[in-house]
């Protein structure tokens, strides 16, 4: 699965966490949606479904799913390793369909879609009665390196003013913050010294390349600095939340 999980003890200390505990909230962080989904036997989109973890989840549990994604790495493992998941090969603004949807998901992927779009494409394809899930985090305010999310003012205004009702919110910004802490950890200790490693050992052995890849080198650094910022827990907290939301027509 490619999100942060969901971990219940959210004081737990970075350097203690197994890959095992990040599967297993990885895997709570999926049943917490699941256990959303009011009609059980309705049709379920899974938008953005990266490798298929949650709609194989969905599949284990009897639900009828059908995934998304632009990824044709993605869609091929998904046929690969899922044989009776539906999986469609396009962007969500792209997709056409007839059918309707009883529940629609967006775990972590509606920060690649334009609002508006989102909103009106959903608005489309689901039930009259049905339910969008949104889980994914949110930009707070304007500072920041990292730039990635809506903003939540935007989002909550812009889905009451389209006729939508928040019906269920939680923040989870502090369970998902442990894979946050994590991932930095191992950026600090691996990734940075790794990336200064390369740079100085080329300094040293080929100094006239060196020479001619600087404005390369800079941007790869300002880049790294930029990806970093995103799983930087300190400025996580500072710029952005990590909501889930259940919206259904008001």
């Amino acid at each position: 699965m490619l999100h942060y999980g969901f971990f219940e003890d959210a004081n737990i200390d970075a350097e203690c966490i197994s890959i095992k505990q990040i599967e297993d909230a990885q895997i709570k962080y999926a049943q917490n949606i699941i256990d959303l989904i009011v009609q059980k036997y309705g049709l379920v989109l899974d938008v953005g479904c990266g490798m298929g973890g949650l709609s194989a989840m969905l599949l284990q549990n009897n639900y009828e799913v059908e995934a998304l994604t632009p990824n044709k790495n993605q869609k091929k493992h998904i046929n690969k390793k899922y044989k009776d998941l539906v999986c469609h090969n396009c962007k969500f603004e792209d997709f056409v369909t007839d059918k309707k949807y009883n529940t629609i998901v967006n775990s972590e992927s509606l920060q690649y879609i334009n609002l508006d779009v989102a909103i009106h494409h959903i608005n489309k394809i689901l039930d009259s009665t049905g339910q969008w899930i949104v889980v994914d985090y949110f930009r707070l305010n304007e500072d920041g390196i990292n730039k990635s999310g809506h903003f939540l003012n935007d989002f909550t205004s812009k889905i009451s003013t389209q006729g939508w009702k928040i019906t269920y919110q939680q923040d989870i910004t502090l369970n998902v913050l442990p894979t946050i802490k994590f991932l930095h950890l191992y950026a600090e200790r691996f990734l940075v010294p790794l990336k200064h490693f390369a740079f100085e050992k080329l300094r040293f052995k080929k100094a006239w390349l060196y020479c001619l890849t600087e404005k390369l080198q800079a941007k790869i650094s300002s880049k790294m600095d930029k990806e970093f910022a995103a799983i930087n827990p300190e400025k996580f907290l500072a710029e952005k939340k990590y909501m889930l939301f259940v919206i259904k027509r008001g």
